[in-house]
């Protein structure tokens, strides 16, 4: 039963680091869950500290995740039409896999800018070439956050992989 366990738990941790990368897909979150269901296998101490530290670092990225790309928009002189351009393109653009994940929000940005001031297509670009930079920054932070909760999951199994192995 515990092997189970452990393959769910892994399971988890993977979709995390997968989601990580697609926006479709809560990547920290579902990483977060691997790792608890990770500590309800018989034979490892639950650790309060450390799933409660992880979890606070899950919302504060879950959060950022819709932050980052709204302020590097904004950064990079977007308006709140370039925001929600951004914001809406990332929607969208999961419709249109491989890449429209990562075009979306940029096309959405642009058009939202246009929307606004349809004679500075210059700032429009801008805007959106802010709405990218933050997009991959926000999707770096997720994924980084999904390996180091892969090198808890591998650490913890390791040390008390003995009761198993």
């Amino acid at each position: 039963m515990e092997i189970l366990i452990l393959i769910i738990s892994l399971l988890f941790v993977i979709a995390g680091i997968v989601g990580s990368v697609l926006p479709a897909l809560p990547g920290p979150p579902i990483s977060w869950i691997g790792l608890l269901i990770l500590y309800t296998t018989p034979g490892i101490a639950f650790d309060y500290w450390l799933l409660g530290i992880t979890f606070v670092f899950t919302l504060i990225i879950v959060i950022l995740d819709y932050v980052i790309p709204a302020q590097g928009t904004k950064r990079f002189g977007g308006s709140k039409y370039g925001i929600w351009g951004t914001n809406i393109g990332l929607i969208v653009g999961l419709f249109f896999p491989p890449f429209g994940f990562i075009i979306g929000p940029f096309l959405g940005a642009f058009i939202g800018e246009l929307i606004y001031d349809q004679n500075d297509s210059k700032r429009a670009l801008k805007a959106a070439t802010g709405s990218f930079i933050g997009f991959v920054a926000s999707t770096f932070v997720k994924f980084v956050f999904c390996m180091i909760l892969l090198g808890m999951y591998i650490h913890t199994v390791w040390k008390y992989g003995s009761v198993w192995f």
